[in-house]
């Protein structure tokens, strides 16, 4: 007994304790209604993107001169994990990936760091590179998305309102960030024919400096007339395209007007840039950030008012269209998860009033919202918010934080029934089982440590299951020993004195006559437990594998890729056709398409695509989720037999931190040809496993090029240079900017380029007319070829060294560990036979799995010395801290029969929830061993002792496990956390059963030796 009774203070400062619960009442609904909702956790996306470019160098030129020259300053950066880039001509976007063992809090200062490097190397990059630029807000997450369509309006006018909505919204309360989709930056162009120029006269680049002199900004002064300042003012600038049609030039002493010999017209930018539609229709997108630590509920509601009030000043033709609305989505999860949340109070309750009766039932039901109130309160204290992985962790936690409420009820109730006072009986479980229960509750705390600090992004992703968890049990310890023994005093009544005693029910009875039999015969109950954890260990690899399950939402992605040298129009054609698919679809609720580049990240895990001509993707919302797989089935085969062209991948969100393809293996060497070759013959490897369909590269396709070779000496003698023709050339081809318009607050660049026909006809390029600095003209036939070549478009590297990435997706059913794990010993087979300096690497799934797994095994030492630690301090003797060691891994045996049975995988959320389990077990197994030592302590003999605590805590430690397997039950059908609730439901039954048996029986046996013939005080002895 301890000196100080925390219960029995309780109970002689009555009025201090129910005004402290009341605080706890209040501050915890005031809680529950302003934590922040979201869908996700967040977790930091720790991965820079850095971007250069270098216009008219070629593939080769660019990777050499300037991702080479970045890569090696980026290799520098403080917890690296690798560098990624991919090289275009003329463009250079490198990842830079830091390890997931990075600190969120450091991520900044390493962002300044390479902005700094960068910036200190800036000067050795070549002459004409343009940049580099950064992009560290990769990770932003736009929940909502807004689409705004026009009937009767250019595309410049609906920016025109498109943009006073978003100034109205950005002043919305929590609004962090709105990014404008699909607009196109508009370009005046001068359209003229080079031949028509050349038999005028007209000198290109003396019409190129009469446009730029007239524009021009330049002062004119300031004249002080008295005491007054008059600026002075010189006309001409360009106001609209109208101004540039007026302009008059000198050729051959006569007056020309530009209107008059060229084309000029307003129009968008040419090639586009990345577009946006929305339903198959042209439009312009918001998309809306939440501000750090928001209520996506809130923010949700407050930009549907604003915007209803905004729209309704929109001009008859302009429509705005929902596109993606987290909130609803949030809003929807969290309303299952509440009903789920008090279901499983429900359960519990039910399991309380039915086991321990109607009073002590009544006494776990006001435990319960009190103990959730206090959590509440300290998740509003500390910072988390409301999402999928806390709310399940509530929902974990539920039937552990009633553990401690009821093992003091349980303990109330018996030294009532045994004749004590109602305090004494109330502050009895303080003072015998409040250090065996703060002892399991610091070890099922244990049990949670490596999900709380496997430093990776998954465990970021899952940290506040153990937060969570934490938190609750810790206030459920104090509301048993503080709160408990009230309500205890205050309902609980001991039994009439002529009230006959309640015999040992149907299911205690059959209990002791098995731990009877049990511990007659020891030797083979301990043979038995330990051949059934042996036969678990030979079956667990037939438990599927899998990293984080797909979504349950019912939006899909349909990633269409054309040849990496296609233009944007050629995925612009190929999106509508596509379209033309949704069109009708009863399964379909809305889509939106993203042309030129990726889905913006609407979805935290979202795997975010950068923009590539040649890349589309579409994001559609089912009806549900049964519509979403029918439609999947249907748009599949229509890819297959419609789009031959394509690499297309139809697929639900994912959940976790992102992958993108599952199955990937990385094929890197010096030599880019000789990685495609060992690519082809890894890619015949995946193609022929069971269950891979479309196996695809990241990069392969060479692509043709023009190239002009000039006869130098002869363009010497003409006056001619490179440089010069050039020029001409990307005049003619792509259009050259000699001024801007100043419309308002845009810049209309102002481009030359020539007419439509002679830009689109490569066999016109030998007659053109190139100008000679004499004033004549020549065709560039005279002193150029032409002939074509191949080329990589674009290349991968990774760490510096070219990479080629084989991928592929699975058949519906099949998991990419599955398929990797069929492939090792080929994969294995190929690595051996590869040149010095080629290697192949898993990716995606895998690689994401093993790196997320090894985190949490990284942890396990720890927890290891955290629960070794609690045990000795509460048992004080090793041969007790091996008993309860060694029940710890019999939870293997029911999770993997509950794994089997259900069909489950085992992802590395369930491989959390049984790292957590061992805490459980071991709990169970304090407690007992505790009231086995009190029994001995109080003179019975070792057999007595055993069978005496066994029947004592058969009742608390069945009530909580089966509270525990029951209460998971509203989550067990769950994606996210079905397989987690499946593996603790298995496990903490089988274990707890084992526990009751095999624990006294091994206990017997280990202690066997210490019993002497004569008084029991014998049996006392520490070991």
């Amino acid at each position: 007994m301890t000196s100080f009774n925390l219960s029995a203070w309780a109970l002689r400062n009555r009025a201090i304790v129910i005004y402290l619960m009341i605080v706890a009442i209040v501050a915890g609904v005031w809680s529950f209604n302003r934590l922040g909702r979201s869908e996700d956790p967040s977790f930091t996306i720790k991965t820079m993107v850095v971007q250069a470019g270098w216009p008219g160098a070629t593939v080769e030129d660019t990777l050499r001169q300037v991702t080479e020259r970045l890569e090696r300053t980026l290799q520098d950066t403080p917890h690296l994990d690798s560098v990624r880039s991919f090289t275009r001509a003329g463009v250079t976007t490198i990842f830079v990936a830091l390890d997931g063992a990075t600190p969120a809090k450091q991520v900044p200062d390493i962002w300044y760091m390479v902005r700094k490097r960068i910036g200190d190397m800036r000067h050795t990059l070549p002459a004409g590179v343009v940049g580099p630029g950064f992009d560290d807000e990769f990770g932003d997450t736009f929940g909502l998305i807004y689409g705004f369509t026009a009937d009767g309006f250019s595309m410049r006018e609906l920016r025109d309102h498109v943009e006073e909505v978003r100034s109205k919204l950005l002043r919305v309360k929590d609004v962090g960030k709105i990014e404008l989709l699909g607009a196109q930056d508009e370009r005046v162009f001068i359209e003229v024919s080079m031949a028509q120029l050349a038999s005028l006269g007209v000198d290109r680049a003396a019409l190129v400096g009469a446009l730029q002199a007239q524009n021009i900004v330049r002062p004119a002064g300031t004249v002080q007339a008295g005491g007054e300042t008059v600026a002075l003012r010189v006309s001409g600038a360009f106001g609209s395209e109208q101004d540039i049609r007026d302009i008059n030039f000198s050729v051959g002493g006569r007056l020309l007007r530009l209107g008059d010999i060229a084309e000029i017209r307003r129009d968008g930018i040419d090639p586009p840039q990345p577009l946006f539609r929305v339903d198959g229709q042209p439009a312009l997108g918001l998309a809306i950030a939440m501000r750090d630590g928001g209520d996506i509920l809130a923010l949700g509601r407050n930009v549907r008012a604003a915007l209803a009030q905004a729209t309704a000043d929109l001009p008859i033709g302009i429509e705005s269209r929902l596109v993606a609305d987290q909130a609803v989505t949030v809003d929807g999860a969290i309303a299952d998860f509440m009903t789920s949340l008090w279901q499983a109070v429900l359960i519990i309750l039910a399991v309380s009033f039915v086991s321990l009766g109607v009073r002590a039932g009544l006494i776990v039901a006001l435990v319960i919202p009190l103990t959730l109130a206090i959590v509440f309160a300290v998740m509003d204290l500390v910072g988390i918010d409301m999402h999928r992985v806390s709310l399940g962790a509530l929902i974990i936690a539920l039937a552990l934080l009633v553990d401690d409420a009821m093992t003091t009820t349980d303990a109330t109730v018996n030294r009532l029934a045994a004749g004590d006072a109602p305090h004494d009986a109330a502050s009895f479980a303080f003072g015998n089982y409040a250090f065996a229960m703060l002892a399991g509750t610091f070890v099922t705390i244990a049990g949670f440590v490596p999900v709380g600090f496997a430093a990776s992004a998954a465990g970021e992703y899952t940290y506040s299951l153990f937060a969570v968890v934490s938190i609750a049990l810790v206030v459920s310890w104090f509301v048993a020993v503080l709160f408990t023994p009230l309500f205890g005093v205050a309902i609980l009544r001991a039994p009439k004195p002529d009230a006959e005693p309640a015999g040992p029910g149907f299911a205690m009875r059959l209990y002791a006559r098995l731990l009877e039999r049990a511990l007659a015969l020891r030797w083979i109950t301990i043979a038995a437990a330990a051949g059934l954890f042996g036969l678990s260990l030979l079956a667990l690899p037939l438990v599927p594998r899998q990293f984080f399950p797909s979504s349950d939402r019912p939006e899909l992605l349909v990633d269409l890729a054309l040849p990496q040298n296609a233009s944007i129009h050629a995925s612009l054609e190929t999106t509508r056709r596509f379209e033309a698919l949704l069109k009708g679809d009863a399964d379909v609720e809305r889509w939106s398409s993203y042309v030129g580049r990726g889905a913006i990240r609407f979805y935290l895990p979202l795997n975010a695509q950068l923009p590539n001509s040649f890349f589309s993707q579409a994001v559609i919302v089912a009806k549900d989720v049964a519509a979403r797989e029918r439609l999947s089935a249907k748009l599949e085969r229509a890819l297959a037999e419609q789009f031959p062209e394509l690499v297309s991948r139809v697929y639900p969100l994912e959940l976790g931190p992102p992958v993108g393809w599952p199955v990937q293996y990385r094929v890197s060497g010096p030599d880019p040809a000789r990685v495609r070759e060992i690519a082809l013959g890894l890619a015949a490897t995946v193609s022929q496993a069971k269950g891979t369909k479309l196996v695809n590269f990241d990069w392969n396709e060479p692509a043709r090029e023009l190239r002009i070779r000039i006869d130098q000496d002869q363009a010497r003698l003409l006056g001619l240079s490179s440089s010069t023709i050039a020029s001409v050339l990307a005049t003619v081809v792509s259009g050259t900017t000699i001024t801007q318009i100043r419309d308002d607050i845009h810049l209309v660049d102002v481009v030359l380029r020539a007419t439509p026909e002679e830009r689109a006809s490569l066999s016109s390029l030998l007659t053109l007319q190139v100008p000679l600095p004499s004033g004549r003209t020549v065709a560039l036939g005279q002193f150029a070829t032409l002939d074509y070549a191949q080329e990589q478009p674009l290349i991968w590297r990774r760490d510096r060294t070219p990479t080629l990435t084989v991928q592929a997706d699975v058949a519906p059913g099949v998991l990419p560990e599955t398929v990797a794990t069929a492939l090792a010993p080929e994969i294995a087979e190929l690595r051996r036979d590869l040149p010095a300096g080629y290697d192949i690497a898993v990716g995606g799934t895998v690689e994401e799995s093993a790196k997320s797994l090894a985190s949490v095994i990284a942890v396990v030492p720890l927890m290891l010395l955290l629960m070794l630690t609690v045990l000795i301090v509460q048992l004080r003797s090793f041969r007790k801290l091996a008993l309860v060691v060694s029940v710890a891994p019999l939870g293997l045996i029911g999770v993997v029969a509950a794994l089997l049975l259900s069909n489950r995988p085992l992802g590395f959320v369930a491989i959390l929830g049984i790292v957590a389990l061992v805490g459980m077990i071991m709990k169970n197994a304090v407690i007992l061993i505790g009231q086995i030592d009190a029994e001995r302590a109080a003179g019975k003999d070792l057999h007595a002792a055993v069978t005496a605590a066994c029947m004592l805590r058969f009742r608390p430690i069945m009530l909580t496990a089966v509270s525990t397997v029951l209460g998971m039950i509203p989550i067990a059908p769950t994606v996210f956390w079905g397989p987690m609730a499946v593996s603790i439901m298995g496990g903490l039954l089988v274990a707890t059963l084992l526990t009751l048996v095999f624990l006294p029986v091994a206990f017997v046996a280990l202690f066997a030796r210490d019993e002497r013939p004569g008084p029991a005080p014998a049996a006392a002895k520490a070991a």
